[in-house]
């Protein structure tokens, strides 16, 4: 444990070194995710894989990816936000875990902790320009960033796993309760439940309300500015030790989690449910 603990510490220390006060160009327009640099240093990334940005593993390679070269290139902060106008990600793609390639599950499954290990455990700060509906991976992708502004209107966030017979990570599980309070959390995991703007507000799951996307960007941006005098190596160990735990928890884990999803793909009922689920989606399509 001690060990573990130490090659974290030694990660946020490398890491935080990286971060300098000059800030390279950088502009990387993929099909998947668009990441520049504004003249502030901070980078944004847009998620744009329409028309829901459901996280294929094609998806998450592009944001784990990005996350490198967000790092590498010492950014001042970095701000996640989507393309779409209504939709900030629907969560995992439902196509990965239907009747799925084991080999190409496990694939995807290993990019989405790496993912997770990324921004949740990144030395540079985040934040989330949350611009519409946010369930599942798509809320495990805001609550893993620092700092959430929303856009205000009919939009929703949560972890909504169980109501489709799916039961989240304990990872999943432990990014939501540091985001929100205990109780809170253990209501909203079994229930399925997905905030309202306002109810995310009160309960801390977001931070701000925005009335637009940009106004939202802003909002972050007014957050990470909050850092401009701190200096960055303190607080990068400061993140990390705050969030070490559950990082641990993940990295000494990893590969029983990776069993635990595979199994839970071959379990009938389980593919039952995402038949279920697909012909419904089919079905209000169609109308």
């Amino acid at each position: 444990m001690r060990e573990a603990k130490m090659f974290l510490l030694r990660q946020a220390v490398s890491n935080a070194r990286q971060l300098a006060p000059s800030v390279r160009a950088m502009s990387s327009k993929g099909p998947l995710v668009d990441l520049t640099v504004d003249n502030d240093g901070v980078a944004i990334m847009t998620l744009q894989r329409p028309p829901v940005n459901s996280l294929n593993l094609d998806l998450l390679k592009e944001i784990s990816k990005s996350l490198d070269d967000v790092a590498k290139n010492k950014s001042r902060g970095m701000i996640l936000t989507s393309s779409s106008p209504t939709v900030f990600s629907a969560g995992l793609d439902i196509m990965e875990m239907y009747k799925p390639d084991m080999k190409r599950a496990e694939e995807f499954w290993t990019t989405l902790q790496d993912v997770w290990f990324k921004l949740y455990g990144s030395s540079f700060a985040t934040a989330a320009a949350v611009n519409g509906h946010a369930p599942a991976g798509g809320c495990l992708l805001s609550m893993s960033c620092e700092y959430r502004a929303m856009v205000g209107g009919k939009f929703t966030i949560g972890l909504n796993e169980t109501a489709l017979g799916i039961v989240a990570p304990k990872w999943f599980m432990d990014t939501m309760c540091r985001t929100i309070s205990m109780r809170q959390a253990e209501l909203a995991l079994t229930t399925a439940k997905m905030f309202t703007v306002d109810e995310a507000l009160k309960c801390e799951l977001i931070d701000e309300i925005a009335t637009d996307k940009a106004d939202a960007i802003n909002k972050c941006k007014t957050f990470l500015k909050k850092f401009e005098k701190i200096p960055p190596l303190a607080r990068a160990i400061t993140k990390l030790k705050m969030r070490e735990e559950p990082i641990k928890n993940l990295q000494t884990n990893r590969q029983a989690d990776v069993q635990e999803f595979l199994s839970f793909l071959k379990n009938p009922n389980v593919q039952q449910s995402l038949e279920m689920y697909i012909q419904a989606l089919k079905q209000k399509a169609a109308k």
